[in-house]
């Protein structure tokens, strides 16, 4: 036996001692911050800056005046402290925390709106959200909670979905078999039992490693906080297993825990359906993922007040309040570096000459691959060592959105604030590659194996006051970049008949399965328009036409890949946000703002947090 091995088996054989060390080094590591000369910045809960809600805005110019406000240099304001580039919910909600510590900074985004996935539209006399179609843990006092009502100064409502907030059905178009899901984990519970009595036990596993996972999601935080070479150390050694369990989870397939618990092939669907939430398949998707998704939702669901676009209507205000500002039709090309290797400002591309625009921060709110291979020099990002990250991730699938106008109200109509999860037959990862692997024309052809069905107009209880006697249906399932590839570089709108033709087709076979599950639906249509994966990257600037960014698959979430995507990057003053930074989803996205104002502010947010959460708790 050799030294090395030797080494080992004393350390593993005694655990006391292993405790010890990684204390010590813990120590050092900690004493390195705090004589590294950087000053912690102010601290944005100091108080409670919630304040009572006002009246919905429904001028539509009122609402532009703070979500349009288009780009142009005279308008920047002087002395700016950070650059966001983006203004997805990780952008803004980085630049609120920023903003409320006393930081002026300037948001930049390419799409004529502010919001990113958070934004809405309006197109013949309906509107609809893109991106925001359920968000958890809003009904109780929670950290994400406290945490949203702040950035928002208490002005954004939510209201409750139905008890029912989810249900799967699991059959072929016209025969399926129910399986309602009902919010509160004893509500929950009892109605899988209900539905699979002879699985009980596998039931009360399934929740138990729920609960394990959940105490262990500081693991994944902690990783991304620790120094690049604790971190190291701690992932190649496998002694970060000795410090959580994080990894255990996050390491095993969704499919192979659930193997693990049942035999019945419906119930394994029934716990995997929300798959669909991130986008990767049970095969592939890491088991710590999906856990914490139905951890998020499993005390209920919730739905803006006057629809997604109140999202960064609210919070745009707090940016503005420390003097920054929010641009749209600011489309960043570059990152700008200093002959030093540090990030230094933006280069905006406008048609009448390029604008660069500089601050002592920089952050990118535009995805990890985005960053690295577009907007970084190449020399620069591979100096940093990106391009080994990149071997190790993937981008995540594609996505299709259709959205259809109804005639008739949520009575008339008989819909209600639920979700419906739609799958041809139980085996979920098959199928569902299957039908990626097809050509574009099959897939217009075959049964979508996977469609996400909901009904926006019926979660808002403005709607009908804003938008009397219509309906909204918006319909969703996954799709292959690789079909629409070839029209990438024409101009929107105008890509021609080809495209449209693939497009369409999909969107009628998406619509002909919804209307098996809602027929009374099928006359009622007044305006019908879907999105492929390069209506995202037009609008969303996703690479390869994903909506939940990087795959969240098995690699993505091993120990030395979490470490890796952190806010702070390798490259001096430049910091990562969003969904890439954490994981998919809105409380993803702007949990990643929240690590990256905790890197930016050098400063534990999190105790922050906690304090101010406590002192409301008291206060009421």
């Amino acid at each position: 036996m050799g030294l090395v091995e030797k080494v080992l088996g004393f350390v593993f054989e005694n655990p006391a001692f292993l405790v010890a060390v990684v204390l010590v080094v813990l120590f050092i590591a900690g004493l390195s911050v705090l004589t590294s000369g950087l000053k912690p910045g102010k601290n944005p809960f100091e108080v409670d800056s919630t304040r009572k809600p006002e009246a919905l805005v429904t001028d539509q110019s009122a609402r532009d005046k703070v979500l349009k406000q288009g780009f142009a240099a005279k308008k920047v304001p002087d002395n700016v402290d950070a650059i966001i580039v983006g203004s997805g919910i990780g952008g803004l909600s980085v630049a609120s925390l920023l903003a409320k510590a006393g930081k002026k900074v300037v948001v930049l985004e390419q799409h004529d709106q502010a919001g990113g996935c958070c934004h809405t539209y309006i197109e013949k006399g309906f509107e609809f959200d893109v991106g925001i179609h359920y968000v958890g843990e809003l009904r109780n006092n929670t950290m994400f909670k406290t945490y949203l009502e702040q950035i928002t100064e208490g002005q954004l409502l939510w209201a409750d979905l139905d008890d029912n907030f989810d249900n799967v059905v699991i059959g072929e178009p016209g025969k399926p078999k129910y399986f309602p899901l009902y919010c509160g984990k004893d509500k929950l519970r009892q109605c899988l039992v209900d539905q699979f009595p002879q699985e009980e036990k596998a039931i009360d596993e399934f929740f138990k490693l729920l609960k394990e996972c959940r105490k262990s999601m500081m693991g994944h935080i902690m990783t991304k906080t620790l120094p690049p070479w604790l971190a190291s150390i701690l992932s190649s050694t496998g002694l970060i297993n000795m410090m959580t369990t994080y990894y255990k989870m996050s390491q095993r397939s969704v499919q192979e825990v659930l193997e693990e618990l049942t035999d019945n092939k419906d119930l394994q669907a029934v716990l995997a359906y929300s798959f669909g939430d991130y986008g990767t398949i049970p095969s592939e998707g890491s088991f710590a993922m999906h856990a914490a998704l139905l951890n998020h939702y499993i005390y209920g669901s919730s739905y803006p007040v006057g629809g997604a676009s109140e999202i960064a209507f609210h919070i745009i205000p707090t940016i503005e309040k420390a003097g920054g500002k929010v641009f749209v039709r600011a489309p960043v090309s570059q990152i700008l570096v200093d002959k030093d290797g540090k990030a230094v400002g933006v280069r905006v591309h406008k048609s009448s000459g390029d604008i660069d625009l500089h601050a002592p921060i920089i952050i990118s709110d535009a995805g990890f691959y985005n960053t690295v291979e577009r907007l970084l020099p190449t020399k620069i990002a591979e100096k940093a060592g990106y391009k080994s990250i990149t071997q190790d991730i993937r981008h995540g699938p594609g996505a299709l959105s259709l959205f259809v106008g109804l005639k008739g109200t949520k009575e008339e109509l008989g819909l209600r604030a639920s979700n419906w999860w739609s799958f041809t037959n139980n085996q979920l990862s098959p199928t569902c590659k299957e039908y990626m692997a097809q050509t574009a024309e099959q897939a217009g052809e075959n049964p979508i194996p996977l469609l996400f069905v909901s009904f926006p107009s019926t979660k808002d209880p403005t709607w009908e006051q804003r938008y009397p006697g219509k309906s909204t249906c918006a319909v969703i399932t996954l799709g292959n970049w690789e079909w629409f590839q070839e029209w990438e570089n024409e101009r929107v709108m105008k890509r021609g008949e080809e495209y449209n033709k693939i497009k369409d087709a999909i969107a009628e076979r998406m619509w002909e399965q919804t209307c098996l599950l809602f027929p009374q639906i099928k006359d009622k249509v007044e305006y019908f328009e879907i999105g492929s994966p390069l209506t995202n990257k037009y609008y969303i600037a996703a690479p390869k036409g994903e909506i939940y960014g990087l795959d969240h698959n098995k690699e993505r979430f091993s120990p030395q890949v979490v470490s890796s995507l952190r806010p702070k990057t390798r490259i001096p003053n430049l910091y990562l946000t969003g969904q890439d930074v954490l994981s998919a989803g809105f409380a993803g996205a702007m949990f990643g703002g929240f690590l990256c104002a905790s890197a930016v502010l050098n400063r534990n947010l999190m105790t922050d947090l906690l304090k101010l959460k406590k002192e409301i708790a008291k206060s009421k």
